[in-house]
């Protein structure tokens, strides 16, 4: 079996990010999303590894199998976004959820972010529990930051202080 292995993106992994995301996003949760629809999807470089943010993906045997984005939203906050795992990565014995969210967490820390915020859909009831479990915290989407970068499709929001 190949090693579980968390690195920072490289433009070589663009297919592969687009190959775990898009299929998530439309075929299992039906969102009638596009690539072209993701601008921040064709920049991971300039959208998202600047400031304090970075861009991470799980790697199997030189495989893409998951991803997790940071945007730097200014003030020592950021905005957790693009995380998903190939369903059949997912779940406690493979760990890849775990292990993305805990190096991107560790890069935020290291960074002196304060605060992590995200936005998901309804449908994403696994994603709530992962993130709840992780201590993030259900928030009104009126205390978001107005820097916060929202998505159309986005109908719940969490945050996550990481120190004062």
């Amino acid at each position: 079996m190949s090693t579980l292995r968390i690195r920072r993106f490289v433009p070589a992994d663009a297919q592969g990010v687009m190959g775990v995301i898009l299929p998530i996003q439309r075929e299992e949760f039906g969102i009638p999303i596009t690539a072209e629809d993701q601008p921040d999807l064709h920049s991971i470089p300039s959208f998202y590894q600047s400031g304090v943010g970075d861009f991470l993906v799980a790697e199997v045997g030189g495989h893409v199998v998951g991803t997790v984005g940071l945007k730097d939203i200014g003030a020592g906050q950021a905005a957790l976004r693009k995380m998903f795992v190939a369903p059949a990565w997912r779940g406690r014995e493979h760990g890849v959820a775990q292990a993305l969210l805990q190096n991107m967490l560790g890069h935020a820390r290291g960074r002196a972010v304060r605060d992590i915020f995200l936005g998901t859909t309804d449908a994403f009831a696994a994603a709530h529990r992962f993130y709840e479990k992780n201590g993030f915290r259900r928030i009104d989407p009126r205390s978001l930051p107005g820097s916060f970068p929202r998505m159309a499709v986005d109908t719940r929001f969490y945050g996550l202080r990481l120190g004062s």
